[in-house]
């Protein structure tokens, strides 16, 4: 072959080369995670929005029905243990109350006089029988009579201080009946709704009724998340463990929660998605600075964590257990890992990855498969 010849086939070759060069797929752009060590937290999460409540909340309502003679507080107010909130109309009863104590005076003293009149005659019967004994002049009919009077007159004292003891019961009978009609706070706590006002007829709710209770309270000292956990997660979470909790009113979290309680049953409100209710109580005073109870929350039950760990952002993670490496040549290829403890955030890199791996980070990127090229994003 000419020399011509082979210089137009050099020059056709370099021109197919460049066509063909100039052609190829270029390097997609990808964003890169660097496989580094950081911390690793397993945390179980609620499935539903979880509610701040009290620790203790009380609906209160009279025993019996009647008409709102006094309203001692209104809404927002605090009150005091044992502090008077409401009271029914018990005029009546109060009476009734006054009319006990006034009978047990009148039963006392008549209890003292007939007692005092049994010890005397007590006291002439034991001198009729020394004298008998003393083959005195005393016949014995005189005897038998002042010693049966006596124990009658004894047992009139038996009776009198019985008496007394009715009337005090009585009396109390008469307080109960007072209580009954008046609301007393059992707790300290922050009045929440009033539904009564004076001169309104009030009642208890009846069985198997809802009705608006005239007065609802709440402890605002100690307040507790509680939130729905799927019965799968549940079954990892022990009283104790350290929960965070999030509100949608608030930003940032709220580390010093505590597990308090876990329901010993599973609710069926869904039959697809059954749930298990915990507690989470916030132990720090600065954490419940704000909170109400109503608020929506969220919890997070930390159940491990390694503070050293390789790890993975669960953006790089595709499907499951699977990454796409970036090799020497800048071609993606697919590896599988072993992972460890995992959360929203990352997973523990257990085995088949090292420390500086290059895993693409947007996997749901269009484009980004096995055997493709890429190039990281400046």
């Amino acid at each position: 072959m000419s020399r011509s010849a082979l210089i137009s086939l050099a020059v056709i070759g370099v021109i197919v080369g460049a066509y063909y060069y100039a052609k190829r797929p270029k390097p997609v752009e990808v964003e890169v995670y660097v496989l580094t060590e950081g911390e690793v937290k397993a945390t179980v999460s609620n499935t539903r929005v979880g509610t701040v409540k009290a620790c203790r909340r009380s609906y209160l309502a009279p025993a019996t029905g009647g008409q709102v003679a006094a309203l001692h507080v209104a809404e927002g107010d605090g009150v005091k243990r044992n502090q008077l909130l409401l009271e029914i109309w018990n005029d009546d009863l109060k009476a009734q109350v006054e009319l006990q104590s006034a009978q047990i005076k009148v039963n006392r003293a008549n209890a003292e006089q007939i007692c005092e009149l049994a010890a005397g005659t007590g006291r002439e019967a034991d001198r009729l029988v020394k004298l008998q004994r003393s083959k005195q002049f005393v016949s014995v009919d005189m005897v038998d009579k002042a010693v049966t009077q006596a124990k009658a007159q004894q047992a009139n004292c038996r009776s009198a201080r019985i008496n007394v003891e009715v009337g005090i019961a009585n009396l109390n009978v008469a307080k109960a009946a007072v209580e009954r009609t008046i609301i007393h706070a059992p707790f300290d706590g922050v009045v929440a709704e009033v539904n009564a006002e004076v001169g309104e007829f009030v009642t208890p709710s009846p069985p198997g009724i809802l009705t608006l209770p005239p007065i609802d309270l709440l402890d605002l000292s100690c307040l507790y998340v509680s939130a729905p956990i799927d019965e799968v997660d549940a079954a990892h979470i022990r009283t104790g463990m350290q929960a965070c909790v999030s509100l949608d009113a608030f930003s940032g979290e709220r580390c010093s929660g505590k597990v308090s309680r876990i329901a010993p049953y599973v609710l069926e409100k869904e039959k697809q998605a059954r749930t298990v209710e915990i507690e989470v109580i916030l132990t720090d005073p600065k954490d419940l600075e704000g909170l109400m109870p109503g608020y929506s929350a969220d919890v997070e039950v930390l159940l491990a964590r390694k503070d050293s760990a390789l790890r993975l952002p669960a953006e790089a993670i595709l499907g499951t257990e699977r990454v796409l490496l970036i090799g020497a040549d800048g071609v993606l290829e697919e590896r599988r890992f072993e992972p460890g403890l995992a959360n929203w955030s990352f997973t523990e890199v257990v085995s088949g990855l090292d420390k500086g791996d290059r895993v693409v980070y947007s996997v749901g990127q269009e484009g980004i498969e096995q055997g493709v090229a890429v190039r990281e994003k400046q």
